[in-house]
Order: C-alpha cells, then structure tokens, then sequence
C-alpha cells in the first residue's frame, strides 16, 4: 500500500487521526499530575514524552492546541512544577479514562480511582499506583506554529523507582517494573526485550550484553 500527501489529506478525518497517530510506532504512556494555586488537582495521560538530555536531567512532551482548556498545561504553568508517572499493566484501563474532559473542578484521580501522593516540598501530585515516578520542574514553554501545539520541557527534580528495578550500571529495567507502550491513541502493550547490545563502534562486531 502506497499513500502519497494528497491522498492523507482525503482521508475521513477519524481515520487519518487514528493512521497518522500509530505510524510513530510505540509511544510511552504516562500521566501527567498537576494542581493549581487552588489545590485543584489533574491528571491526564500524555504519549509524547521525549528525552531532551542527561545533563541537566531534561524531559518534554507536547500538549495538543490551547484553543480550548488544557487544565494540565495550565496548571503547570501556573505552579512550575509537575509529574511523570509511568503507566503500568495495572492501571491503564484508569490511565485512559483520564483523556475524558472533566471539568475543571473534578479531580481525574477521583474520578478514575487513583491516588494522589504528595512528597513534602513538591507542589504537584505524584500517582501513588505507577510503580516509576518523576517529579519534574518547568524549564521552557514553546508554541509550535504550525499546528498550534505546545512544547514543553521540564527538569526531573525527583525520581521514584523500585530499588529492584535499577541495574548495577544506572539502566532502569522499566519491563520489570510493568511499564506498558501505547500505539496510535487506545492500544496499550507489555514489551519484551530482544536483546541489549553493545556500544556501537565501525571496527568491531555486536555482542549481547
């Protein structure tokens, strides 16, 4: 199957959203925790987390057009802090449930059954179910002209991980920790590892590490 730019551009639009959302292959599925300075609290599933860089710890994802109300993009905002919680085989049924609009004043976390914790010092709410949790402080804010979306980048402040689930050398194994992949919009996925490899070099051949 061939299909040129004319041709996605005539596709029934919930067709091409569900085609153009799964061609990017797995995704990671979090949830993004936030408040307002009226501890109001949010929490929304994000699949467009990006590694920035390491040093400093930086991560960023996209936010879909301000053109109506993103309570999460608001709130974080608003407070310069948020979370990160990894969406394990546990709880994705309830992680999805999060992407219904609820209205400003019900909380995602009652309504879907999870659990805000909150760290001493760190403004927004953790999940208290994800295994793997990230605290992360806004560091820059940049509007993507073309097509209306909004860049975010933050810096992990705090990390929560299971001690089992970090390797002797910093690799966190987030398979053990029952981390699961999205695809496209709604189909959610445990991963299996194939293999890790060695460090790539021109002179000298693969192994298995």
């Amino acid at each position: 199957m061939y299909i040129d730019r004319q041709a996605i551009e005539q596709m029934e639009h919930l067709y091409r959203v569900a085609f153009i959302n799964s061609l990017s292959g797995f995704k990671s599925a979090n949830l993004l925790g936030t408040v307002d300075n009226q501890r109001r609290t949010n929490l929304s599933i994000v699949s467009s987390c990006v590694h920035i860089g390491a040093h400093p710890p930086l991560l960023a994802m996209v936010i879909r057009p301000h053109s109506v109300d993103r309570h999460s993009l608001e709130n974080l905002l608003e407070t310069g802090e948020y979370t990160l919680n990894h969406v394990s085989d546990d709880i994705f049924r309830q992680a999805h449930q999060t992407s219904a609009r609820y209205p400003k004043d019900t909380s995602e976390f009652g309504a879907t059954g999870l659990t805000e914790l909150w760290q001493e010092g760190f403004k927004a709410p953790y999940v208290q179910e994800a295994s793997i949790r990230l605290g992360l402080q806004f560091r820059e804010h940049h509007h993507l002209e073309i097509n209306k979306t909004e860049f975010i980048i933050g810096e992990i402040m705090q990390v929560w991980v299971p001690d089992d689930c970090v390797g002797a050398d910093g690799l966190v194994d987030i398979e053990k920790a029952g981390t699961v992949a999205l695809s496209g919009l709604d189909r959610y996925h445990r991963s299996e590892q194939l293999a890790r490899l060695s460090y790539a070099k021109p002179d000298r051949p693969l192994e298995d590490i």
